[in-house]
């Protein structure tokens, strides 16, 4: 395999099989081609041939524009349903890059666009007054990059943990105005995959493996001329450790993507483990896909701020089994003093599900002064008003703001008008969709069939709940995280208030209901609101009237999280077994003492077990005699 000649970055070494390990010269010395706007360059249509041959049990997968080099016995490296992950960074970055190069001077040219996407009239008219003025005035040409090639003023990417580098090669040959990416992995035999993968793309002009401590490196690279453009963190699990080390990495204004599989913590399984991870206590409720995006970006404000620095979300979406958030990082003392006003406390009744949030600072305006101070509260009595249960107390969460929908509707905007860029645009588009259906200052969610549960009555049609909270006054979205869910400005007074005149329609048996129960305080309670449940024609959003792709459709059995890589690689053999065995474990528990543990030892899969079919797990001999 013949080694990588193509530049590092500053204090990036590499000791794999395939890397050239010679020291190189910083980015911004070394010599660049300049970008060349003329209409002879190469297109980004052709195909790059490949320079590398297959290993004996090699495969190659395709994806967008990248062929990846897989060994057929890790199945790790490869999880087919991130390609909407992988497809919504492109987009993203791409759109940044955009942002970022215009500033430069330079446009960028993605493959499929006819035009620029113009978000609003008012840009599309700055753009024309511009270009009238640089004819006028007999300014050069507008300098141009596009996809494949480097751009000498373009951006600095990092993927800190990119194990095959499938993400990184996609980067190279997808996104435009780039100078260098870097596509980092500890392990050894990834690094050595990343360096065959660049050559059999042909992008090693842009892409450098480095093999790595992902953490290391981002430290290393926190000086101002050294920080880069775009952070790109995917690991398996929690992303924490490396969080302190990539919002100082990362460059002023730059944009940090960040990944998190690790939902059974953020969503409220283990409150004590997700708050010494990030700092907040998740606990179970129906928003916790929500409340799994405020905790992360919670996080990523309190490290940042500790650097006199501040994050301003772009884009963050809950997809199922992960969560995927795109942040800009700046730096300003001013801005940062605005940190604790940007964090809340929840207060969760565990009877009825009534949330309310706490601010954990208060900002006060006078004129040209700003004044900071502490947050008065509680929000809730002892009790609450509405069952008469008790609360729990989650947080401290991130309570502004999601997404900047100014920047989601330029990416929406772009994938929307060249569909045939990404593989999974569809979904792109509905998802995008929604998010800019969201109300902005509402932060967490109900549910129309938990609010329904919890008083014991068939559930409303989510139109006619809708158009009930919107006939009282009350503004109302859906949200990308849950089907089902329902994001209003509405107190939880008149949601309940909207449930007691649905059930007057739709008794339920009282006699039945526990004097105890959240149903039975919240029924007896004549509602102070008549609900009209006529439906209105705004109560039914755009995107769901138009029957986009919203939500995740199942690809294959057992596509969710894959298994964690071995020191050898490869997945176990009796890992779908397994799973079957741990399947409705907690709901069909077993209370025999004879049938526990009754499932053959590892010796009699392999044929080994002198017990014959008389085998269990234990082999405890009194067990054995049960048995027969």
């Amino acid at each position: 395999m013949e080694p990588l000649r193509a530049p590092q970055d500053p204090q990036v070494n590499t000791t794999l099989s395939g890397v050239d390990t010679k020291p190189q010269p910083p980015t911004s010395g070394a010599p660049m081609e300049g970008l060349n706007p003329s209409p002879a360059a190469s297109t980004p249509d052709q195909e790059m041939p490949p320079t590398t041959g297959l290993l004996p049990g090699e495969t190659v997968v395709r994806e967008g524009k990248a062929a990846i080099l897989f060994p057929s016995a890790n199945e790790v490296f490869y999880n087919p349903v991130q390609e909407f992950n992988r497809d919504l960074t492109c987009a993203v970055v791409t759109e940044f890059a955009r942002e970022q190069m215009a500033r430069r001077g330079v446009k960028v040219v993605v493959p499929g666009e006819k035009e620029r996407v113009v978000v609003n009239l008012a840009d599309e008219k700055k753009e024309e007054t511009e270009m009238q003025t640089g004819e006028e005035g007999g300014e050069e040409p507008v300098v141009t990059a596009s996809v494949g090639e480097r751009c000498k003023n373009g951006l600095r990417v990092l993927e800190g943990l990119a194990a095959s580098g499938l993400r990184s090669v996609r980067f190279a040959l997808e996104v435009p105005g780039l100078r260098s990416v870097t596509a980092n992995d500890f392990s050894s035999k990834a690094a050595a995959l990343i360096a065959r993968n660049a050559q059999h793309n042909g992008v090693t002009h842009l892409l450098q493996a480095s093999q790595r401590d992902a953490s290391m490196l981002m430290y290393e690279m926190r000086g101002k001329k050294d920080r880069y453009d775009v952070i790109d963190l995917d690991p398996y699990g929690s992303p924490a450790p490396f969080l302190d080390a990539a919002v100082q990495a990362v460059g002023e204004g730059g944009l940090l993507c960040v990944t998190c599989t690790d939902m059974a913590v953020m969503a409220g399984n283990s409150g004590e483990t997700c708050y010494s991870k990030y700092g907040s206590v998740s606990i179970k409720a129906k928003y916790c896909h929500e409340m799994a995006l405020r905790i992360i970006l919670h996080s990523l404000d309190q490290r940042a701020g500790v650097y006199q620095r501040y994050i301003h979300p772009l884009l963050c979406v809950s997809v199922d089994f992960y969560i995927r958030v795109f942040v800009r990082v700046h730096t300003g003392q001013a801005m940062v003093k605005n940190s604790a006003s940007k964090q809340a406390l929840v207060y969760n009744c565990v009877g009825c599900g009534s949330f309310h949030l706490q601010r954990l600072g208060k900002r006060t305006t006078q004129g040209n002064h700003i004044k900071y101070s502490a947050a008065t509260g509680p929000p809730v009595g002892a009790e609450c008003e509405h069952c008469g249960h008790r609360h729990q107390l989650g947080g401290p969460i991130w309570g502004e703001a999601l997404h900047d929908v100014s920047f989601v509707q330029k990416v929406l905007s772009a994938v929307s008008g060249n569909p045939s860029r990404f593989g999974t645009a569809r979904r792109i588009e509905g998802m995008l969709s929604m998010v800019t259906e969201e109300l902005e200052d509402v932060p967490l969610y109900y549910t129309v069939d938990n609010l329904s549960s919890t008083v014991h009555c068939s559930t409303p049609p989510l139109l006619q709940f809708r158009s009930a909270l919107l006939h009282a006054g009350h503004r109302v979205s859906l949200s990308h995280a849950c089907k089902n869910a329902l994001k209003t400005d509405a107190p939880p007074r008149v949601l309940w208030d909207v449930m007691r005149c649905w059930e007057k329609s739709n008794p339920v048996k009282r006699d039945r209901l526990s004097e105890s129960s959240p149903a039975h305080h919240i029924l007896n309670t004549e509602p102070i609101l008549q609900a009209c449940f006529d439906v209105r024609e705004d109560a039914n959003p755009q995107s769901r009237r138009r029957h986009l792709t919203r939500f995740q459709e199942n690809p294959e059995p057992f596509w969710g999280p894959k298994a964690r890589a071995n020191a050898g690689g490869g997945i176990s053999s009796d890992l779908e077994d397994r799973r079957k065995q741990g399947q409705n474990k907690r709901k069909n528990q077993i209370t025999d003492a004879t049938q526990l543990k009754s499932f053959p030892c590892k010796r009699f899969r392999k044929g080994k077990c002198t017990h014959g079919e008389k085998c269990c797990y234990s082999h405890d001999l009194e067990q054995t005699d049960q048995m027969e």
